[in-house]
């Protein structure tokens, strides 16, 4: 049985008979992370060898959750350390056993012999105790000709996977390695894991609950403006200093010389990609263009190849959220979108790049700048895309199974139609489509004549387009709602930044 006491130091206890798992959390040192904690206790409830797998962005907390979760108590653990030689690892393999075996063996001279040293040690250790065995980085110990991945299939196969009392945790940052090696292996480890946690960034209400512990207590419209920069990545987000300004912050963190994030971006796609320069060019490519492009519109862009190497490179971005697959209305493959969702990506080509030390107060003297309100109302769309689920619980459909999609027509003559675009249409089961305008802005949003009629050729072209039967509305998504007038009629449904806070 588990039983969970909330306000304690957790520990990991076995009850005498070896039948019970006692967890003890603390909670105010984790934000969120509900399920994935749900799901590891799940997985010590286990009367069997468990392969866990964890994966996600670098800097999402992974080894955070991990080390909290178990109170950084675990029988082995090992790093695996960027872009050093097989040799190395190996030593700091050793170094680590032996201070958990007091002993001073030799350095294995290659993985088998590594894991063959962790099992005889493993094997020594108490049968009725849950074993906690954490690899984290793993894709860094797979270096050219080091043989490790066969090595793991083996150790695994031939006697990990037959300990009843044995929690395996293996985690990294190098997603794509992670998705193509491990959760997608066709070979030895073909469907070998036992439990696969993939770590979301925080949602706004988790940033919110990040910063108040830290101190800080910023208006909504502040939190959102500085999660559009960062996202929910808590290692982002911890650099930032209670003691100053939102704006101070940006200008310390991005625009000051040396600053703690100036050199991040080379730092992230180097450890994540090998190769990264055909990833940079998609993302960059993606950073100048709100709506995406199709896979052939990418290869034209970036001047590569439309075969089998791009496909990868757009698979392993959005398997390592950086990019998003968004659907077309009508779900037609071919038109499928790959978007820019890298909020820390997209702040970067846009205001960092080339002006990176210029003014380091930067931040703070562009309140009005007219490129600021633009990216500003543009990221905005993705951050109400990234809270559909609000959005959705704050229109009273929650409970209703849907599908969100883009979509954006060129003028039709035939038809009777201008060019129109939707940011956001919620496909509903109910038989309506709620058409999402987003607007990102410092006051209650005004509808005057010339935006309702926008607004209404975006509603009559949907219709006349797509020709569907299902009722179709109009959903505003502002900052503080719609201010009184006339033209507010045409609205179906209204939401504020507010409630994408909630959860």
């Amino acid at each position: 049985m588990l039983i969970k006491i909330q306000d304690l130091d957790r520990q990991l206890l076995t009850h005498p008979a070896g039948n019970a798992i006692v967890i003890i959390m603390k909670k105010e040192y984790l934000i969120g992370r509900i399920s994935e904690c749900k799901r590891l206790d799940q997985c010590m409830r286990e009367d069997s060898a468990q392969l866990i797998v964890v994966y996600g962005r670098r800097r999402v907390g992974k080894t955070y959750l991990i080390n909290e979760y178990f109170n950084y108590t675990f029988a082995f653990k090992l790093t695996g350390s960027y872009n050093e030689p097989k040799a190395d690892q190996l030593e700091r393999f050793a170094m680590e056993l032996n201070r958990h075996t007091g002993k001073n063996a030799d350095v294995p001279e290659n993985w088998n012999r590594a894991f063959e040293q962790l099992r005889i040690y493993l094997e020594n250790l108490p049968k009725k105790k849950k074993q906690v065995v954490f690899l984290d980085e793993l894709p860094w110990f797979d270096t050219r000709k080091s043989k490790f991945l066969p090595a793991f299939e083996w150790f695994w196969n031939d006697w990990a996977s037959t300990q009843r009392n044995l929690v395996f945790i293996i985690c990294g940052s190098a997603t794509s390695w992670m998705v193509e090696n491990i959760t997608d292996n066709k070979g030895g480890l073909f469907r070998r894991h036992t439990s696969r946690l993939y770590l979301e960034p925080f949602s706004l209400s988790e940033t919110k609950q990040f910063l108040y512990k830290k101190g800080i207590l910023w208006s909504a419209y502040e939190v959102a403006e500085c999660y559009m920069i960062m996202g929910g990545i808590p290692y982002y987000l911890n650099l930032l200093d209670s003691s100053l300004s939102y704006t101070q912050n940006i200008d310390r963190l991005f625009f000051k010389r040396k600053g703690d994030l100036w050199d991040e971006f080379d730092i992230l796609y180097s450890t994540l990609f090998s190769n990264n320069e055909n990833y940079i060019k998609i993302v960059k490519a993606l950073s100048e263009r709100q709506y995406g492009y199709t896979r052939g519109e990418i290869a034209e862009k970036v001047k590569l190849a439309p075969n089998g190497k791009l496909t990868k490179i757009l698979k392993n971005l959005s398997d390592s959220g950086f990019v998003r697959a968004t659907s077309f209305y009508g779900n037609k493959k071919k038109d499928t979108l790959y978007q820019l969702s890298d909020y820390y990506t997209k702040f970067y080509f846009t205001f960092v790049k080339d002006k990176y030390g210029k003014d380091q107060n930067y931040w703070s003297k562009a309140i009005d700048n007219s490129v600021r309100r633009v990216w500003a109302g543009l990221t905005f769309e993705q951050l109400c895309k990234d809270h559909t689920a609000q959005i959705k619980n704050k229109l009273g459909i929650s409970g209703i199974i849907t599908e969100e999609s883009v979509w954006f027509t060129k003028a039709d003559e035939e038809l009777g139609i201008t060019g129109a675009q939707v940011d956001m249409v919620i496909d509903r089961g109910d038989r309506v489509i709620d058409l999402c305008e987003m607007k990102f802005s410092v006051n209650m949003f005004s509808i005057d004549k010339s935006y309702n009629e926008d607004l209404k050729n975006k509603k009559e072209s949907f219709l006349k387009k797509t020709r569907t039967n299902k009722a179709v509305q109009l959903i505003m998504v502002t900052t503080y709602g719609i201010k009184e007038g006339k033209y507010n009629s045409s609205i179906g449904g209204q939401v504020v930044l507010n409630d994408l806070f909630k959860e």
